[in-house]
């Protein structure tokens, strides 16, 4: 185990470049390997959309079960999410020990939300947190995410809202934030940030962009004033998501979208299958 495991920083900030590290490639089961690449390109597509805030928000994914013990992998602390490879993320336990050796440490409040979720949804394949502008914008707004675009009615009935704690390092809050999301598989929390779930990568991305595409619309939509704004009522809401529900099916909407991002990512940033 990492002694730095639990630290959050540490001492000395040793933090290689990820592009030094030798590959775990043949070192970690196909299936290991496969999802880590996967969510390197979730860490790099998510910083080609602009949704980053330097090295503190997290992308995790849930690893298959090893001797009966739930493993996910989470980002080194200190690395940027556009230089995110498949070698250097990290293996923890839901006691937030690494499980591997590992040159890096991990941030305790990516630990505290991520782990909470993972270990309450079994459906939680890919947990996805990030702190944008439009994002911490609406959620501070005492109304939440309105219904004044088609992205917010494709999320509204599907999304909850956590309130503001601090900074996420006390424990006792896990038990807040999977109350408060239940088995809604998007969260607001409160002054913030902005949080999806996914049985996978692809389903959690594709939710986060119409998430945070209904929250860039709301700011743009309230610049010039509320008092004109058209709000559809909670029927229309209810119809658009039958409508849009095939699209976070696994199997149905990844598979149309993921595809042609992977596409985009490799000619913008390749390198993530490092």
């Amino acid at each position: 185990m990492n002694d730095q495991s639990k630290a959050g920083l540490g001492t000395g900030f040793n933090i290689p470049d990820p592009a030094t590290l030798p590959t775990l490639k043949g070192k970690v089961s196909d299936e290991e390997w496969n999802l880590r690449v996967e969510l390197a390109a979730t860490y790099r597509l998510c910083a080609l959309h602009g949704w980053t805030d330097l090295v503190f928000t997290h992308i995790s994914a849930r690893l298959p079960d090893e001797d009966g013990e739930e493993r996910f992998l989470i980002n080194p602390y200190g690395l940027m999410f556009d230089e995110m490879t498949a070698s250097c993320l990290v293996k923890i336990d839901l006691e937030g020990n690494i499980c591997q050796d590992t040159p890096y440490f991990i941030n305790p409040a990516g630990f505290t939300i991520h782990s909470a979720i993972h270990a309450a949804r079994h459906n939680a394949g890919c947990v996805i947190h990030v702190h944008t502008p439009y994002g911490v914008a609406v959620s501070v707004q005492n109304d939440g995410l309105r219904r004044y675009t088609q992205f917010s009615m494709i999320v509204n009935n599907d999304l909850a809202y956590h309130d503001y704690e601090g900074i996420a390092l006390n424990l006792d809050e896990r038990s807040r934030i999977v109350n408060d999301l239940g088995d809604k598989n998007l969260l607001m929390l409160r002054n913030h940030g902005t949080l999806t779930v996914g049985e996978n990568c692809a389903i959690a991305f594709l939710r986060m962009y119409f998430l945070e595409n209904a929250c860039k619309t709301q700011i743009f939509a309230q610049a010039a004033g509320t008092e004109n704004l058209n709000e559809e009522p909670q029927s229309m809401a209810d119809t658009v998501a039958g409508q849009s529900a095939a699209a976070f099916v696994p199997g149905s909407g990844d598979n149309l979208v993921w595809p042609g991002l992977m596409r985009k990512l490799n000619r913008a940033n390749p390198g993530y299958d490092q």
